[in-house]
């Protein structure tokens, strides 16, 4: 323990005070700054860094329209409509779609035999420049399918990303507010009407009735830098 007259007249009593306090205010500063470091929102070297996601999904709309062959619908929707969106990081636009057979004609005793045609199912997700589309079937009864527009790099997450520094890593995985704006949806149906063997019945399909929702994907991601510890 230093005295006053010490630290007035020992040079090395001076000096080992002097250490402590630099650490003491170094210390802080220095955790504070790997802290920081730790979530990307400083920026990382270029390392090896273990990413991890979770999509959750936010509802936009959903309804049921009637559909008619060849006749598209189509509808847009902006997230104004959304609780603090700007917070979000939208990554992606979901449209899940399902639907029955609306086919009409050929029932009773006199027209056995018949049966309904396969109907096909396309739905399309927009937003900017990104976009997808996919079918799906009823198979004369009833079907179901999604299809999903996004613009992150999926296959980062759940990984060890290599070769690149954080910030470049959330480029990939963080919208950066690109997400926000319009999302545009499409549903159109190619039907057919069914056979009938008898010659006096006929089958008719005019399109199909879809139960459709539609959804914005939120990724939430950590990344943190990766230890190997299989050797240890």
């Amino acid at each position: 323990m230093y005295t006053m007259d010490d630290l007035k007249t020992n040079r090395d009593a001076q000096i080992t005070v002097g250490s402590i306090v630099f650490f003491l205010l170094a210390f802080p500063i220095y955790f504070g700054m790997a802290a920081g470091n730790a979530d990307g929102s400083l920026g990382g070297g270029v390392a090896d860094y273990q990413v991890n996601g979770e999509i959750t999904y936010v509802q936009l709309d959903s309804g049921t329209e009637p559909i008619g062959d060849g006749d598209p619908w189509t509808d847009s929707f902006n997230t104004d409509a959304i609780n603090n969106a700007e917070d979000l990081n939208i990554v992606g636009l979901r449209l899940s779609m399902s639907y029955g057979e609306d086919e009409t004609g050929g029932e009773g005793p006199l027209c056995p035999g018949g049966s309904a045609a396969p109907d096909t199912i396309i739905g399309g997700a927009s937003h900017l420049d990104f976009s997808a589309s996919a079918e799906g079937q009823n198979n004369g009864g009833s079907g179901a399918h999604e299809v999903s527009a996004i613009w992150y790099n999926a296959s980062m997450v759940g990984q060890v990303v290599s070769g690149l520094s954080m910030d470049e890593i959330k480029a990939q995985i963080d919208s950066m507010g690109a997400g926000l704006g319009d999302h545009t949806v499409s549903i159109s149906v190619a039907s057919q009407a069914g056979n009938e063997p008898s010659p006096t019945c006929s089958r008719s399909d005019g399109g199909e009735t879809v139960d459709y929702t539609v959804e914005l994907m939120v990724l939430d991601y950590t990344i943190a830098p990766y230890l190997d510890t299989s050797d240890i």
